[in-house]
């Protein structure tokens, strides 16, 4: 058992916010779970349950549930920042008003804001006045929170423009359930963990074809290129999408009934419209807005994205998923290593 740590307060009390929370009280810190819900706030306090979001785990007792957020901030220096791309600004917003010091925020949504195309350290870097900020750190990774509250052995990457704030995140989160790599590559990580759940809706949509193994292997493996080719002309190292925050999310997040990104894909594939799609998942589905970014982002950067570019069509201009798969076995010929050969040659340009 540790000894008693420094209080940390996790923004968003959704499945990751609260399985994050729960590692963290392992390791024996005092844990401020901050919900804009009062019966889910009251819940967490009296039952020591979040049912919605992680049915039948109980949460230890070092895990406060709070509805101020003046209070779950006060005196705090470490924020874990675990709400939807979406709500991130307006958080930022709320958050800005009540905070009487510097802190670091490590976020650990997975997404892109269409439209700016900025990612998410970019948008707290906007909405953040830099005498609050400290530093940002990114946690992304395989890591769906159903196992991560089962104690169920897992492992992902912090990163940050000052590596000694990632290695402090390592430090509070590390221990043998829950294993923490370092990685100063903020863009790729960010990257890497907002474009995989493109792939996994279409994923999903292939699956919910009946396409099977042979289709989704071909599927991840291209999409792996999509987001390499990407990243890495937004200035990413392309290493890091053969890492945890890159192949590793990118097969959990395609292959496991958990990921929420897939089962959304599922339903696509099987004949649901996105808007039944979004209204029976009760959850947000952080890769319908990213691919949009995706598409805008491709287009800024003149990137081939046919993956992305197929869903786009599926998602917002009502493209029969089956005709969307079709079009992308009917492309011309290519060879499988001209995306490597090409993301060397411009590194070293």
């Amino acid at each position: 058992m540790r000894k008693n740590q420094e209080p940390i307060a996790v923004i968003g009390a959704g499945s990751w916010g609260s399985a994050l929370a729960l590692v963290l009280a392992d390791n024996n810190h005092e844990v401020r779970l901050w919900s804009h819900n009062e019966e889910q706030v009251k819940e967490i306090n009296e039952f020591h349950t979040n049912k919605k979001y992680l049915p039948e785990i109980k949460l230890p007792g070092l895990i406060t549930g709070y509805g101020s957020l003046p209070a779950a901030l006060d005196g705090i220096t470490n924020i874990i920042l675990a709400v939807p791309t979406k709500a991130i600004r307006e958080v930022i917003g709320k958050m800005r008003e009540v905070l009487s010091g510097p802190i670091t925020i490590t976020h650990v949504s997975k997404g892109i804001e269409p439209d700016t195309l900025l990612r998410i350290s970019e948008m707290i870097k906007e909405e953040m006045p830099a005498d609050l900020l400290r530093d940002i750190v990114v946690l992304s990774g395989p890591s769906h929170a159903e196992e991560v509250s089962l104690r169920h052995p897992t492992t992902v990457t912090v990163s940050s423009e000052n590596m000694a704030a990632a290695e402090k995140i390592q430090d509070l989160f590390i221990n043998h359930n829950f294993r923490v790599y370092t990685n100063s590559d903020v863009i790729g990580v960010e990257i890497g963990g907002a474009l995989k759940n493109i792939i996994a809706l279409a994923a999903g949509i292939t699956d919910g074809l009946g396409y099977g193994d042979n289709a989704k292997a071909a599927l991840i493996t291209r999409g792996l290129a999509e987001i390499a080719r990407l990243g890495t002309k937004m200035g990413a190292n392309p290493l890091t999408f053969a890492g945890l925050a890159g192949i590793g999310d990118l097969i959990v997040t395609c292959t496991s009934v958990h990921s929420r990104n897939w089962r959304a894909g599922n339903m696509l594939g099987k004949g649901k419209s996105l808007d039944e799609v979004l209204d029976s998942m009760g959850m947000v589905v952080e890769g319908v807005r990213t691919t949009k970014a995706a598409f805008q982002l491709a287009k800024k950067y003149e990137v081939k994205m046919p993956i992305a570019t197929a869903l786009y069509d599926v998602l917002f201009n009502g493209k029969d998923a089956k005709a969307a798969a079709d079009v992308l076995m009917s492309r011309g010929k290519t060879h499988e290593m001209e995306d490597l050969v090409n993301i060397l040659e411009e590194r070293n340009e």
